[in-house]
């Protein structure tokens, strides 16, 4: 110890501050670059190993699912494994995220689509031609979806301050119960196509399963009766408006057997529909019908029609736009070719979110059949919210 009685060295005690700095930083440097040699050498080893899988993988061809599903999303990956070689293993017991259920298994009616799969079919159902659109989609667990409809007001009535308060009338509730049916596709590959790594069997199997709902679905909106399938909203009776009680459509007549008597025909059925309903409304019709409806004129000599002023921007009729539904019938003597009304309130179409999928290598060899489910249902929600025109002279 020195005479201080602190322990330090003679040659430290000597040590200006200058000095003290330098061998402080020359420690850090040290420190520094030992720890940049330690980063350098994982890196080197984790490359390695790296350049290890990705040779193990060009040599094994297709990777195994283990290894694919480390990198993606689970479920989506024990489904390919599903769809293109049927194994199930990956798949049984799997836990769907934010749902609380399962996979299933094909004893319960097949496997749910990945999320994913599932999307890109609802983006496609979402953006066709269809009632489904412009009407309202809702999301349900059961089989079957009520609306409660008020289809009278609550009455009311002017009090004095000495006069008695009358009774007043009481508003009538309607439940209109839409039940959910089944919506099946059978969409076929041959095992050579699934076995080809290159060939996106997700999103293949999620168009043909798209484009065959859509078809579907777009038909029974309008023209299903509602018997294992949703009921379209053409399917109710359809009487004249002057005649019209809840449960049927209204109907104002063109004028002409079988064609248009004019521009008034479409002013006629604009202004049958309620104004509550006519902020919302748009025309739906065919394509057939649209080409007619087009060279209608005005008094004074202007289409009534007019094109959307930017790409993807429906079409006009009188202002409201127009839906392109090729199910609506054509012109004819009678028909209800032309509805216009606010959808979003008259019709509603409740749906289960899930999709699900069986797959069949059996049945139809050497192709595998690929059985797809989805529960979805339609109705006429506000009768009061949609009329049509009939192409008649009365």
């Amino acid at each position: 110890m020195d005479a201080t009685g602190t322990g330090s060295r003679p040659e430290e005690a000597c040590l200006s501050p200058a000095q003290e700095m330098k061998a402080a930083m020359t420690d850090f440097v040290s420190d520094l670059r030992g720890f940049q040699n330690d980063v350098m050498k994982r890196l080197q080893q984790q490359e390695e190993r790296l350049t290890m899988l990705q040779a193990k993988s060009a040599g094994a061809g297709r990777p195994m699912l283990s290894t694919a599903a480390e990198s993606g999303i689970p479920h989506q990956k024990a489904f390919e494994a599903y769809v293109r070689q049927g194994c199930d293993d990956a798949l049984r017991g799997l836990a769907l995220e934010g749902k609380g259920m399962s996979a299933a298994v094909a004893g319960d009616g097949g496997y749910l689509v990945d999320p994913q799969t599932a999307e890109e079919v609802g983006a496609v159902l979402r953006s066709t031609a269809s009632i489904r659109s412009v009407a309202t989609v809702v999301n349900v667990e059961a089989t079957s979806f009520d609306v409660l409809i008020d289809t009278a007001e609550a009455g009311a009535g002017w009090a004095s301050e000495t006069g008695g308060v009358v009774e007043t009338g009481t508003p009538q509730i309607e439940r209109i119960t839409i039940p959910l049916h089944e919506l099946s596709a059978l969409p076929k590959a041959s095992q050579r196509l699934l076995d080809d790594a290159a060939f996106d069997i997700e999103g293949w199997l999620a168009g043909r399963i798209a484009e065959k709902f859509a078809r579907a679905e777009a038909a029974a909106f309008i023209l299903g009766d509602g018997i294992e399938k949703p009921r379209g909203f053409l399917s109710h009776p359809v009487v004249p408006e002057a005649e019209w009680s809840w449960g049927e459509i209204g109907s104002v007549a063109s004028g002409v057997e079988g064609g248009f008597d004019g521009a008034d025909a479409i002013v006629d059925l604009v202004y049958a529909l309620g104004a509550g309903y006519r902020a919302n409304a748009s025309f739906v019709m065919n394509s057939k019908t649209a080409g007619v409806v087009r060279k209608l004129k005005d008094a004074d000599g202007r289409f009534l029609w007019s094109d959307g002023l930017a790409a993807g921007e429906p079409a006009r009729l009188m202002g409201y736009p127009v839906l392109i539904a090729e199910d609506m019938p054509d012109i004819a003597a009678g028909s209800a070719a032309l509805a216009f009304g606010d959808f979003a309130a008259g019709y509603t179409i409740a749906e289960r979110p899930d999709l699900r999928i069986l797959r069949d290598p059996f049945s139809a060899k050497p192709h595998v059949l690929f059985y797809a489910t989805k529960r979805v249902g339609g109705d006429v929600s506000d009768f009061a919210a949609i009329k049509v025109m009939r192409f008649s002279a009365v």
